[in-house]
């Protein structure tokens, strides 16, 4: 069932009204009506419509009263005042404290439907726009970058600490540390949040383009410019730009980069207006900068400019204590992406993946359970899952016990994982003979074969 969208109806012209509210109703809305601003502000409080018509002159509260009011209680919802005693003050006074639309009577009912219906699209793309701007807020917290070690408790304290400013930030990292997602958190907590946040990759732009990319053009500034053209420092123009491996910019924009940081303004490569620029800066790279200033590929000034507060990610190979943590978001996140079941991962698993070095990070950790997951038939992820190069690496086959966490425990599937491992363990040593199997595990072989089966243990 498609909910009807809700509209208030308010004058006190009773015919009037009810002519009105017939009309919008044919057409497909909920209408309701009243002939009282202090009745129409209680219904809204109790639930808020989509759309408010009123008349401006009423007794008591004025339509001017009932816009100022729902504007400051629910701005999402739309105004449109109607009136048969048209001023131009009063049109004015109606546009500036943000009615959507001001109609005189007679007024034309197809006008005022296409208004009705241009005001609750408006809304609609508000509430979407509010919802994903939710969701990436929600997102890119800073409890969804995962981490309890002491390298990465320091990540999050340095974070923290510089949200409510707008210092340029340098993030340093090797490929797949997380460099973006941290900018990304960083902006989202901060007062710019609701502004936009525009990432370039400055290794993946060829040279010739990255300046037209970065500060956009004129109409003939070059051969392909057919049309005026922004570019991404004046679309995220009271937002946050961050620019990844920054390191491969050309020295000449590197130059161009240093001037607008120092000036706060720029103009389109063919123009000589200057556009004024409000943004954050973050930038990041995996190359170390001091030693391309060494070999004079990277401006020093430049650096300095943009190593105001640097933020240093740890490789994974150097934060193992992450990984199981890790491990089992992935699990979680990408099972609920490819609509599955939710898997375990066992504890040989988790074993086989704490001994590799992971050159790839975070990045590479995520792509191998994704597949592993994409592969796997089993409830149960165990090392054999795992690329051979990862599998291989599990130091020791005794059973350990899971160790309980301030977090609780899932007691019945620890158990199973047991099982699992044992009868793995079992199978192995006897070759896959079931009977010899559970001779070993001292259960009987229809036991055996009923826990193999309840368990998805495959060979």
């Amino acid at each position: 069932m498609i909910n009807k969208s809700r509209i208030l109806l308010i004058d006190d012209e009773s015919e009037s009204c009810s002519a009105l509210s017939i009309l919008l109703t044919q057409v497909g809305y909920d209408v309701e009506i009243t002939s009282s601003g202090e009745e129409a502000l209680r219904l809204q409080e109790n639930q808020p419509f989509d759309l408010i018509i009123s008349d401006l002159f009423l007794p008591g509260l004025s339509g001017i009263d009932i816009l100022k009011q729902v504007k400051d209680d629910s701005p999402e919802t739309s105004v449109i005042l109607i009136t048969g005693k048209a001023s131009a003050e009063t049109a004015v006074e109606a546009m500036k404290e943000g009615a959507l639309d001001y109609i005189t009577k007679p007024f034309n009912f197809e006008r005022l439907k296409i208004q009705v219906s241009k005001a609750l699209e408006k809304n609609k793309l508000v509430l979407e726009n509010t919802y994903l701007r939710q969701q990436l807020q929600g997102r890119y917290r800073f409890d969804n970058i995962i981490g309890t070690s002491q390298e990465m408790q320091h990540v999050f304290r340095r974070m923290g600490k510089v949200t409510g400013t707008d210092s340029t930030i340098l993030i340093l990292g090797s490929s797949g540390t997380g460099k973006e997602l941290v900018a990304r958190a960083i902006h989202y907590n901060s007062p710019r949040k609701n502004k936009p946040f525009l990432a370039i990759n400055c290794g993946a732009i060829p040279s010739d383009l990255l300046e037209s990319e970065l500060f956009g053009h004129t109409k003939g500034a070059f051969t392909s410019a057919f049309a005026d053209k922004p570019g991404k420092f004046e679309v995220a123009n009271g937002g946050t730009i961050f620019l990844d491996e920054v390191g491969n910019m050309p020295q000449l924009l590197q130059m161009k980069l240093l001037r607008v940081l120092q000036e706060h303004e720029f103009e389109r490569v063919g123009s000589t207006h200057k556009i004024h620029l409000n943004i954050r800066l973050i930038s990041a790279t995996n190359i170390d900068l001091k030693e391309q200033i060494k070999a004079g590929h990277f401006r020093e000034d430049l650096y300095y400019r943009l190593n105001v507060i640097p933020i240093n990610l740890p490789p994974l190979k150097e934060r193992h204590g992450d990984i199981p943590q890790l491990a089992r978001f992935f699990v979680e996140k990408i099972c609920n992406e490819m609509n599955r079941p939710q898997l375990n991962i066992s504890e040989d698993a988790i074993e086989a993946m704490g001994s590799y070095d992971w050159p790839g990070n975070v990045r590479e950790m995520e792509n191998i359970i994704e597949r592993t997951i994409a592969l796997t038939d089993s409830p149960v992820i165990r090392s054999k899952d795992l690329p051979p190069d990862i599998s291989k690496r599990v130091v020791g086959t005794g059973l350990t016990t899971p160790q309980i966490t301030s977090q609780g425990i899932d007691m019945n599937q620890e158990i199973d994982n047991i099982e699992i491992e044992m009868i793995q363990q079992a199978m192995v040593l006897e070759k896959g003979v079931k009977a010899r199997a559970a001779k070993l595990l001292n259960i009987n072989r229809t036991t055996l074969v009923e826990k193999i089966k309840r368990l998805g243990i495959t060979f």
